[in-house]
């Protein structure tokens, strides 16, 4: 029981200070939640992000990428045969798990490998941009191309979806990063699809040159 009015100011002096530490909790974290601390990039991608048939595992553009920006946190959630449908069951959990604040989208190559529907492949790309955005994150779409197994039209229009929906729904676009080195001797693997670890250094510069200025822009630079 309090008796004393030094009993009252003890008391409201510990209330006080518990207020203040709670405040200060609660700024801590919504600091950290701001999207200016959150300096977290994914990369949702297949086996040209994954480093297919790279004999260093970390040999790969997107390890890269990663010590070129070492105040940055980079997430390689790539797989090898992945397709824009295995993207979309993947997101969901990777962004709740990781929460970037950027997302790079380096899918749809096995799709149009496979001749999937062009209407297909539009939406499954759109939805995934959606929910990048949806999460808080600024989305990068990266352009694929394939070759002209299916005729030209299809491969033309194929090319196209990705620029159209990432201007359509504001994203950035990184242009075909094969595209300067696929005819170059070295670069690509007999397959004639996957580059070899000469390329990886082009790789990693295509999409650094697109992203650094978001990173310049959220930074505040």
């Amino acid at each position: 029981m309090l008796t004393t009015l030094t009993d009252y100011q003890i008391l409201a002096r510990r209330l006080l200070a518990t207020c203040l530490l709670l405040v200060a909790g609660w700024g801590h974290a919504a600091e950290s939640a701001s999207p200016q601390a959150n300096r977290t990039i994914l990369i949702v991608g297949d086996s040209l992000s994954a480093g297919y048939g790279l004999a260093a595992s970390d040999a790969g553009w997107v390890d890269l990428l990663a010590r070129s920006l070492s105040d940055y946190k980079v997430i390689n959630a790539s797989i090898s045969g992945d397709t824009l449908a295995g993207g979309l069951a993947r997101l969901p959990r990777l962004l709740e798990e990781h929460k970037p604040r950027w997302l790079v989208i380096e899918l749809g190559g096995n799709d149009g490998l496979r001749g999937h529907s062009l209407a297909t492949i539009r939406d499954q790309l759109s939805k995934l941009i959606a929910l990048g955005q949806a999460a808080g994150a600024e989305v990068l779409v990266m352009e694929m191309r394939i070759p002209p197994n299916y005729g030209k039209r299809y491969t033309q229009k194929f090319t196209a979806v990705f620029s159209e929906q990432a201007s359509e729904m504001n994203a950035t676009l990184i242009p075909f990063f094969l595209e300067k080195i696929a005819l170059q001797a070295g670069m690509m693997q007999g397959d004639g699809i996957h580059p070899t670890a000469l390329a990886q250094t082009h790789m990693r510069d295509q999409v650094l040159n697109q992203l650094k200025p978001l990173l310049s822009r959220a930074r505040g630079d």
